[in-house]
């Protein structure tokens, strides 16, 4: 008995040691913020002002950049090099890592397009190429790469026509009406083509080619009212 009554005043003794201990740890919190908001109040009064100082986030390292430019360059030489011993399979892995190093890399991009109709895919190729064109005004790279496929298939219509296109989209507008032209010749119910070649005329002010082609559409399609309306337009009915 006398055990426990002992082991228990000495729990109580701890119990308010400790709490003596945190009481005056608190305290003495409370006079240091007390401390601070006088010292505050007191320079505030004297006229001092406190001012916020930013922390700028580091700018991208100017020797990252040039590291990256540097490899993006070296897979687009081994790029060419491969492409001219005819390991398309190696060269399209090169520039699908150029564009990891760069995805806005234009000289990647085209390079890719170019190897795209080189092995004949050419629907990945005009998306590539609708892309540099709606991004950089200079798109003679598409028009090379365009004649260079069709001096491969000097007959595929889709290949005149995509030539056509990209003709037009550079403002070659004469250029591309006689590809257009002699695309619709094998295409002679693609609309979309012809609705091209009809804008081309229409850029050229040749009003009487551009009748004809709208009416070439009104054939196929008549019902459609907007070729209705253009008619009517450009002969002034």
């Amino acid at each position: 008995m006398v055990y426990i009554i002992v082991l228990f005043g000495s729990f109580l003794g701890i119990c308010v040691i400790l709490g003596a201990r945190v009481a005056l740890r608190h305290r003495s919190v409370r006079r240091f913020v007390r401390s601070m908001t006088q010292r505050t109040e007191s320079a505030r009064e004297r006229g001092l002002t406190f001012e916020e100082t930013r922390v700028e986030r580091p700018h991208k390292n100017s020797r990252a950049s040039a590291v990256e430019l540097q490899k993006l360059r070296i897979l687009l030489r081994e790029s060419e090099k491969s492409s001219a011993r005819g390991n398309f399979d190696d060269t399209e892995k090169l520039l699908i890592q150029a564009l990891t190093v760069s995805p806005i890399s234009i000289e990647a991009r085209a390079q890719l397009a170019k190897l795209y109709l080189q092995t004949q895919r050419e629907t990945k190729a005009e998306a590539l190429y609708r892309e540099l064109i709606a991004e950089c005004d200079d798109i003679s790279f598409a028009r090379a790469a365009y004649a260079a496929a069709l001096e491969r298939d000097a007959r595929n219509p889709e290949r005149i026509a995509a030539l056509g296109r990209s003709c037009m989209a550079a403002g070659h507008f004469a250029e591309a009406a006689a590809l257009m032209e002699k695309a619709s010749e094998r295409l002679a119910r693609d609309t979309e083509l012809l609705h091209v070649l009809a804008e081309c005329y229409e850029r050229l002010g040749d009003s009487l080619k551009a009748q004809d082609t709208y009416r070439r559409i009104h054939r196929l399609q008549p019902y459609n009212e907007a070729v209705k309306e253009k008619i009517s337009a450009l002969t002034g009915v």
